[in-house]
C-alpha cells in the first residue's frame, strides 16, 4: 500500500472529510512533538494512514454498539486517540504513565475534539476500576502480559481487541492459546485478518461462556 493517503483512508473506512481531518490534525501534532519526545519510530509517519489510522479504525467494526473504551499504553494515540477521533457514540480512556506522552495526548485531545480523556497512571494502578465495553492496546507488551493487565476488565465482560503482527500465533501459544486461537484459562481467543496488513491480526479476547454462566 506503498502511498497510502488520506483519501484512501476515507475510501476503505467511510469515514467523514471532517473525521479524515481531524486525523490529520493528530498526525500534524505528532510531527510537531516527535522532535521532543519518543513517540514513533524513525519514518513510521511517512505511512500514517495505512500503518497507524486504518489499523486503528479498524477496531471500532469489531466491537459493534461498545460505548465505553480502555485503550492501555496509549503513548502516541495508538489506537485509543484514533478510535476516540473516530466514534460515533462513546468515549476512549486513555491510559498512560509517561508525563510527556500523557500531555501529548491531552493536546491532542484538545486540538482534535476527540471523544477521550487521560488517564495518567500505570495500569495497575488502577486496579480494573471503571466499568468498560471494550479494552484495546498496541505495542504495549506481549499477549501474555498483555491479558495479565487487562485481565480486570476482561473478567467484568469487557472485550479484548488486541492489534498483533505476523507473529500472532506465537504470541497466542505463550499465552497458553492454541495457535489459532481456542479457550486457555477462562477466555477465549479468535484472530481476525487485519484490514491494515494481511499478515496481522486483531485478536479478540473474551470471559469464555462456561466462565460467564458461573459469573
Amino acid at each position: 500500500m506503498t502511498g497510502y493517503g488520506l483519501e484512501d483512508f476515507i475510501r476503505d473506512t467511510g469515514v467523514s472529510r471532517e473525521t479524515a481531518e481531524r486525523l490529520a490534525t493528530h498526525l500534524a501534532l505528532l510531527e510537531a512533538w516527535s522532535g521532543r519526545i519518543n513517540l514513533v519510530g524513525p519514518g513510521e509517519l511517512e505511512d500514517y494512514w495505512r500503518r497507524h489510522a486504518l489499523d486503528s479504525q479498524q477496531l471500532i467494526a469489531l466491537a459493534p454498539g461498545a460505548r465505553r473504551w480502555l485503550d492501555i499504553g496509549s503513548g502516541a494515540g495508538f489506537p485509543g486517540l484514533v478510535i476516540g477521533i473516530c466514534l460515533a457514540e462513546g468515549a476512549v480512556d486513555l491510559v498512560e504513565s509517561n508525563p510527556k506522552k500523557a500531555a501529548f495526548l491531552r493536546e491532542a485531545i484538545r486540538a482534535t475534539g476527540a471523544k477521550a480523556r487521560v488517564l495518567e497512571a500505570k495500569v495497575e494502578a488502577l486496579g480494573g476500576a471503571g466499568a468498560y465495553d471494550v479494552v484495546t492496546a498496541r505495542a504495549f507488551a506481549p499477549l501474555n502480559r498483555l491479558i495479565a493487565s487487562a485481565r480486570p476488565w476482561l473478567d467484568q465482560g469487557a472485550l479484548g481487541l488486541f492489534p498483533k503482527g505476523g507473529a500472532y500465533g506465537a504470541e497466542l501459544i505463550a499465552a497458553g492459546f492454541p495457535e489459532a486461537g481456542g479457550t486457555a484459562a477462562g477466555l477465549t481467543a479468535t484472530a481476525t485478518v487485519s484490514v491494515s496488513d494481511p499478515r496481522g491480526r486483531i485478536l479478540a479476547i473474551r470471559r469464555a461462556r462456561n466462565s460467564e454462566e458461573r459469573a
